[in-house]
């Protein structure tokens, strides 16, 4: 037979969605890995009945295999709703870029008892996904992180050929494998490579043969060199003399183009034409003091500001706008169409308040309302009153104009107002220009400050042609026969420069801007701004034009670098970008951007799709500052938790085959994690000052090898290697370069003369090596003037090292008192060591300087000799000798024994683990997962609890949740400072305990199979043991999560297909069945027989006598024990109940049927539904019926014995007849005291509590029960405080007929009689307490006949006379009543989260539309986050916030009595849910609509839904304080708050069957 193949990998990358659509991912920037061979998939991931599901559809324009990508092609897929699933849409990735994908549905309209008008459909914003370009050299794949470029300004190597080929090799012998070229075209007039002339040509000068050239160049580049080419694109401006402007001045901002600019241009033409009239007007020409720039700049205001009026540009002209509203008041033209709110709150009828309004509110009333003009700047006057609002408003103040009332206001009086009113709203103009004017003052004179008088200026000189006043905001086009067809306004164009601290998203040149105005702009008088507008149609010539050019870069260069990203329009670089990928789809986008905060360099790589962004390790003054920078772009720690490609591919190759034996394929699922913006490092960039001007010149070596250390792209600058002396004038510099490197000689790595270049050679070569290989994890360390670095591969866990003495000023030549390093379980080889030697003596920067070409300082690499390596108790210890200057460097090879395979160690802890868990059972589970503080000591007679992490404190869990829930948090931050990690590279205890317990509980039979994943984790933790300690953390993770995760999966795997088949967040909720329901020595479910029980809640109902509670097993029952399949333990718990049901009732407490006790009235009813679920929901769960139970007591006898007594147990009845003794108990009626009552029975109660009275209506056939002193239902809280005079007084007591009580009374009768029609009950009915017979049937018709009538409140008054109600003492219309008769007649109408139980369970009760009304109200007033407020919040009684402590004398809340007096309780969420779902899917009539009823549902489930996510007990909680505040005296786990939800799911898969049988 042949062997079958292994499986297919698919690497998978999951991106969750909101319930907005929004990525659900922290920061919500996605970078995603080059496209791969075979291609990964992109898969989102959707709750499957999400808010935007509703007619909803995921539009993606990722194209498909072969596709050219175009922006606005958007595929749909549309949005099936899945209640129990999610929606999951794979996304096949083929090429590199920017993608976006956006949701249109339409959303949720309010839930209402009523029709209501659905919202209008909808759009999400775009959001983006990246797909980082895969870049190959000769048939090799260059990842990002193995890039090490070299910026080049071209204009200064000279004409190609020419020394091309000796400069290309001098650059490839050093290890780069890219050149960074500034921009190849030809030049303006400035000769700045940055102010092109002409886009769509090369520059001659250089390349002779334009761009057949460039294509000879970049072909040689990559096959002879080895080196990819990157230039510039400059988006933002064109030089000021490129003639193309003559022909198309629309591409730029002029007077005509942006009539906003026209005072900006009237200033500036002013200041220039006042710069060459200094002399005749008596200013200073030449700077040269304080005093003569003061001068210079009272000229300014005199002859430049206040001669021009710019104020006229600001304001209104009082005496036009007086006319004109004159005009329209007398012609009657007036326009009341303002907003109404803008009269006040009495509007136009109340005209004497309007009248006596102040006249700065009057002025402000003008100003919203009746103005045009107030959008932007313009021609002078621009800014203007709306006549006829104003006529209209007049008329209030004043009156109107009626020549035929005697008594019209006077003409005179009317014009004086309006002046009066006119000169008032100019008041505020004037300010905003009194201000804008000092700022122009105060701008111009901190500029020519700076230039002419600043010791760190340029220092001008005297005022010249070529260092006018100040620089020119304007290009004036010259006029000739081009432009003279032009309107002369369109002639004079704007600059372009930069605004410190400038909004990077704001056109500093558009109409909402002053900044040209305010002369806030860094100018570049060589450049002129180009104007794109909002869209091609705006400037099609323009955008045509720079289409064509970023075509042609792409053409020849594999990358880009965005010049001023930051200024850039960015749909203008998004348009051009999209352009440039049509050419070559896999373009490495770089972009300097400088936009001032972390956030807005999201918004550009995101919809750019930027590969990395330009940072500048010159930018640190200091030493710990550069080592801040190296850590931030060095990548990830070592020993960080980057295990997806581990942990998501762990099952065995032969269980992964297709029905006919052929391979499937292995998914490797990867969780799509924040992503930090991948960085372009350069050591020193053609911006910044060299080392010799800004540090030491020595720090050249060690500033080099510290950014070649990081994990990222690293650069550097022609120059840089050699040691210029200073930072090369790109704008001004015409030497060529010079260079040691620059012939076609083999570079050695050796000690040499004439800069780093041979030591930068092993720097690049290791650099790309580590990039290549995937070496992602570094250590940094800063020590006063050291710096080391050590970057390891995450799986052979090679590494590199290095050590790092920086030289900043006032250093010294000595070590710097550098202590050994020591390399904890890892052995080290030196590779080198080296001292960077500089002469940068006065003298000799001058001569370097003075020099006809470019060059570097003299300088010259030593080897350093000394530096020892030891091996001292498995680690190793670096000593650097005395000479080991600043600027010198140390490089080793680093390796851990035995570790050189770690891959293989890997996949050793990560494989395996299924099998080991493959026979254990959910009790096994519950053990190898869970167990709170006390039932873990409860297991191991008290010796161990919880494990304790210093400084942390203990986990919740003994098991492996315990060690999950604080590793969830720690791994997506890759935390590894956390107590837990810290802890763990400490010692081995943790591993030891994990172990130990599992070995110690195996011992026990009923844990036996434990054995088998104990020895699992015990071989996979001595494999962990000989790692390093830093490298625990780590292992441990992956150990645990492998163990976690196959355990889990087990647990899954032996639920109900519902359960299997269902998504996460029931799957969730399920495994809460797991965590409560286990073995106990301290109890059990029979008093001589040891069962896993079911605990109401963690840890505060873990043990003993409080861990089994018959009201809360019962309700948590369907949930946890019949809706996953655990069928043999729901029978435990029934048949347990049953055997000790005494009075008619099920024991409250059940304390292993040794001391049950009887004060509870629901108990019996949930134990009934429970009992009908079971039958209804299992496949022939009617046999339950006939199952036979021991008797704790004897059938229908109340006499009360030990448990050990001869009597007990001796009898037994079937589930059938003890459900009909309950039924027949509560029919002939229930009073009896409670056995032992009195102080040691409950400590708090009365002595009237312990009498216990239940008897059926016979007018209504409901059961009736309880007093005032006694809380017999689910809210049975006990007043405790004597202080506060509550002790003994229920905060709850519901006495009388509960609504719950009533609706699972006639659940149960009604399933009886139908049981009886069947022949499947042998019982027709009960004998009520005066010995009459009632059927099943007539009693469920009696309750049903009353219900309404007795427990509905109407919405209208009209209708009280048909319903039994009180209606001096309603709170609230249109609820149901929470009881019926109670002691307290205000009580039966308080609004409580009762009656939706008696929804779930009798729905037949209800009429359709109040129970709408009803859900609707409680959806209003009770519904919180997490849970169901118990009170309603207008209720008096009313206190929110659970604080068992309380020892205060308040009577409501003192020892927390108000536990069920308003805060809010998880499980009676479930079966509001549950009534919603169903009354909700009875009134809907269309698909649509019922689809709409499931959403409404899970977005009432988000509150729970993320506590399930981040509680550390991973369930979900007992209360809430207000509004979903958390409650310190709730249990964190409660098994009915989990079990309730799970019957909404159960519910609606059984709904949804009846609905598809129906159709």
């Amino acid at each position: 037979m042949a062997a079958t193949a292994p499986p297919r990998t698919q690497n998978v990358y999951v991106l969750p969605l909101t319930d907005n659509g929004a990525p659900d991912v922290v920061g919500s920037y996605i970078y995603l890995p080059p496209p791969t061979t075979p291609c990964y998939s992109l898969r989102f991931s959707i709750l499957g009945t999400s808010s935007i599901c509703r007619e909803g559809s995921l539009w993606v324009n990722i194209p498909a295999k072969g596709e050219e990508f175009r922006r606005d092609n958007y595929k749909e897929y549309k949005l099936i709703p899945d209640f129990n699933g999610r929606i999951e849409i794979n996304m096949p990735i083929y090429q590199a870029g920017s993608f976006g994908y956006k949701i249109r549905y339409s959303p949720l309209p309010e839930f209402a008892p009523h029709p209501v008008t659905p919202p209008e459909p909808t759009e999400t914003p775009i959001y983006y996904i990246d797909i980082c370009p895969k870049l190959q050299l000769n048939g090799a794949q260059i990842p990002l992180d193995a890039i090490s470029i070299i910026s080049v300004l071209s204009k200064l190597v000279g004409p190609y050929p020419g020394g091309w080929n000796e400069y290309l090799n001098g650059i490839a012998e050093r290890g780069y494998n890219m050149i960074h070229f500034t921009p190849l075209n030809p030049r303006g007039e400035s000769n700045s490579p940055y102010s092109i002339y002409d886009q769509l040509a090369f520059d001659k000068d250089l390349f002779p043969h334009g761009e057949d050239d460039i294509a000879h160049l970049t072909t040689k580049m990559e096959e002879e060199y080895g080196l990819l080419g990157l230039t510039d694109v400059v988006f933002n401006h064109t030089a000021n003399n490129s003639k193309w402007l003559q022909h198309h001045p629309e591409a730029g901002y002029s007077v005509k183009t942006a009539p906003h600019l026209e005072p900006a241009l009237v200033l500036d033409t002013s200041i220039m034409d006042f710069g060459d009239r200094l002399g005749e007007l008596g200013c200073p020409t030449n700077i040269q003091s304080a005093d003569d720039l003061k001068r210079l700049m009272e000229g300014i205001k005199k002859y430049c500001v206040d001669a021009n009026k710019l104020w006229e540009f600001y304001v209104i002209n009082v005496d036009r706008d007086t006319s004109d509203v004159l005009t329209a008041w007398k012609a009657g033209r007036t326009d009341f169409s303002h907003d109404e709110a803008a009269w006040g709150e009495r509007g136009l009828s109340d005209t004497t308040g309007i009248r006596s309004w102040p006249l700065k509110r009057k002025a402000d009333f003008v100003i919203q309302q009746c103005m045009t003009g107030l959008d932007r700047l313009g021609e002078r006057f621009r800014r203007r009153v709306i006549a006829s609002r104003v006529a209209a408003f007049l008329s209030v103040i004043i009156g109107r104009y009626d020549t035929r009332n005697l008594e019209h206001p006077d003409e005179n009086l009317v014009e004086e107002t309006c002046k009066q009113l006119l000169n008032e709203i100019n008041l505020q103009f004037y300010k905003e220009y009194d201000m804008d004017a000092a700022t122009i003052i105060d701008q111009l004179s901190n500029r020519i400050k700076y230039v002419r008088l600043d010791d760190h200026g340029p220092k001008w000189g005297p005022f010249s042609k070529e260092h006018p006043i100040i620089e020119s905001y304007f290009t004036r086009l010259p006029y000739n026969k081009i432009t003279q067809n032009h309107d002369p306004s369109a002639l004079a164009l704007v600059n372009n420069g930069w605004v410190w601290a400038a909004d990077a998203m704001r056109d500093n040149a558009g109409p909402k801007s002053k900044a040209y105005l305010k002369r806030e702009v860094i100018v570049w008088g060589d450049c002129v701004k180009l104007r794109y507008g909002k869209g091609r149609e705006d400037n099609p010539w323009l955008w045509d034009h720079i289409a064509k050019y970023t075509r042609l870069m792409a053409k020849y260069f594999v990358g880009f670098r965005i010049d001023n990203c930051h200024s850039t329009p960015i749909h203008l670089a998004e348009y051009m970008l999209d352009q440039a990928r049509t050419v070559r789809p896999d373009l490495l986008v770089c972009a300097e951007l400088f936009s001032g905060s972390e956030e807005m360099d999201f918004v550009f790589c995101k919809r750019l799709g930027i590969s990395c962004l330009i940072r500048e390790a010159m930018q640190a003054y200091s030493t710990k500052e550069l080592s801040r920078l190296v850590h931030k772009h060095a990548g990830p720690p070592i020993g960080s938790f980057e295990m997806d490609g581990v942990i998501n591919a762990v099952k065995s190759p032969g269980s992964i085959t297709a029905a006919n034996g052929a391979p499937l394929t292995r998914e490797i699922i990867h969780t799509i994690k924040q992503s930090p913006i991948h960085a372009l490092f350069m050591d020193c960039t053609h911006d910044n000052e060299t080392p010799a001007q800004k540090r030491d010149a020595r720090d050249t070596l060690p500033n080099a090898a510290l950014v070649a250390m990081c994990a990222a792209a690293t650069g550097s600058v022609a120059g840089y290697d050699e040691c210029y002396p200073e930072l090369i004038d790109l704008v001004h510099e015409t030497r060529m370069y010079s260079s040691p490197y620059a012939n076609k000689n083999q570079l050695k790595v050796q000690a040499a003369e004439g800069g780093i270049g041979n030591i930068k050679k092993l720097l690049n070569q290791i650099h790309v090596l580590m990039g290549k290989d995937g070496y992602s994890e570094t250590f940094i360390h800063h020590d006063n003037e050291y710096i080391t670095v050590h970057r390891v591969h995450p799986q052979s866990r090679k590494g590199y090292f290095l050590i790092a003495h920086t030289a900043f000023p006032g250093y010294g030549n000595g070590n710097g008192g550098f202590p050994p390093v020591r390399l904890p379980g890892t052995r080290a080889k030196a590779i080198g060591a080296w001292m960077f030697e500089v002469d940068s003596s006065e003298d000799a920067k001058k001569s370097a300087m003075g020099d006809k070409v470019l060059r570097g300082l003299p300088s010259r690499t030593r080897d350093i000799r000394g530096v020892t390596i030891t091996h001292e108790n498995g680690e190793t210890v670096i000593q650097v000798r005395e000479t080991f200057p600043p600027g010198s460097i140390a490089l080793f090879d680093t390796w851990i024994p035995g570790a050189e395979h770690s891959e293989g160690l890997d996949k050793f802890v990560t494989r395996g683990a299924a099998e080991a868990c493959q026979d254990l059972n959910l009790a096994d589970l519950n053990y190898l997962l869970y167990r709170c503080e006390t039932e873990e000591r409860d297991a191991t007679g008290g010796t161990d609890g919880t494990y304790n992490i210093p400084n942390y404190g203990n986990i919740v869990y003994a098991g492996l949740q315990g060690w999950i829930s604080v590793l969830k948090d720690i791994i997506p931050e890759n935390n590894l400072g956390h107590p837990l990690c810290d802890h763990l590279r400490s010692g081995q205890w943790a591993m030891d305990y994990i172990i130990g317990r599992l070995e110690n509980a195996s011992k026990q039979n009923q844990w036996k199979r434990l054995s088998a994943p104990a020895t699992w984790l015990r071989e996979r933790f001595d494999a962990c043991r000989k790692l390093p300690s830093f490298l625990l953390p780590r292992y441990f993770a992956m150990v645990v999560n492998t163990m976690y995760s196959a355990a889990t999966d087990r647990a899954i795997e032996q639920m109900d297909p519902n359960i299997r088949k269902g998504n996460d967040f029931l799957k969730g909720l399920s495994l809460v069945s797991l965590q409560v329901t286990g073995y106990m020595n301290s109890t059990s479910l029979y008093p001589n027989k040891q069962v896993p029980s079911l605990a109401a809640g963690l840890p505060h109902f873990a043990n003993d006598w409080a861990r089994c509670w018959g009201r809360d097993i019962m309700i948590a029952m369907r949930g946890l024990l019949i809706a996953p399949g655990r069928r043999a333990e729901a029978i435990d718990h029934i048949c347990a109940f049953a055997s000790v049901v005494k009075h008619g009732l099920v024991p409250n407490l059940l304390s292993k049927g040794e001391l049950p006790r009887y004060n509870s009235r629901d108990s019996p009813w949930f134990f009934l539904q429970s009992v009908q679920d079971y039958c209804k929901i299992v496949p022939d769960g009617i046999s339950l019926l006939s199952v036979d139970v021991p008797r704790r007591f004897l059938p229908n006898d109340d006499t009360w014995f030990p448990w050990d007594d001869p009597r007990a147990y001796s009898k037994s009845s079937t589930i059938a007849e003890v459900c009909h003794e309950i039924m027949q108990r509560h029919a002939s009626g229930l009073d009896f005291r409670e056995y032992n009552a009195g102080p040691n029975l409950d400590s708090q109660m009365k002595d009237e509590g312990f009498n216990i009275k239940v008897f059926v209506d016979p007018e209504t056939g409901f059961v009736h029960g309880g007093n005032q002193h006694n809380c017999g239902t689910w809210m049975d809280k006990m007043g405790e405080s004597v202080k506060a005079g509550s002790k003994g007084v229920p905060g709850t007591p519901r006495d009388g007929a509960a609504v719950e009580i009533t609706g699972m009374l006639f659940s149960a009768a009604n399933w009886l009689d139908s049981l009886y029609q069947a022949g499947q009950f042998a019982y027709s009915g009960v004998t009520w307490a005066d010995g009459s017979k009632k059927s099943y049937s007539d009693w469920a018709a009696l309750i049903k006949a009353n219900f309404e009538r007795c427990f509905w409140v109407p919405r209208d008054r009209a209708d009280d006379a048909a319903y039994d109600i009180d209606a001096t003492i309603i709170n609230r219309r249109g609820i149901y009543k929470d009881l019926y008769k109670s002691g307290k007649p205000y009580e039966d109408y308080q609004l409580r989260p009762n009656f939706p139980i008696a929804m779930c369970v009798a729905p037949e009760l209800f009429d359709p539309s109040h129970a709408l009304h009803a859900l609707w109200v409680a959806d209003k007033n009770l519904r919180g986050p997490i849970g169901m407020r118990t009170l309603d919040p207008s209720d008096l009684n009313y206190r929110p916030n659970y604080i068992n402590s309380d020892d205060s004398d308040d009577f409501a809340t003192a020892k927390g009595r108000n536990y069920h007096q308003g805060p809010e309780w998880c499980w009676p969420l479930g079966f509001f849910l549950r009534a919603f779902l169903r009354f909700g899917l009875q009134r809907a009539t269309t698909e649509h609509e019922r689809t709409e009823v499931y959403q409404q549902v899970t977005r009432r489930l988000e509150g729970c839904m993320k506590q399930l996510k981040e509680s550390p007990w991973a369930g979900l909680t007992e209360l809430t304080n207000k509004d979903g505040a958390f409650c310190g005296d709730s249990c964190p786990t409660q098994a009915w708050s989990a079990g309730c939800l799970i019957d909404l799911y159960e519910e609606a898969m059984r709904l949804e069957g009846e609905s598809t049988q129906s159709a």
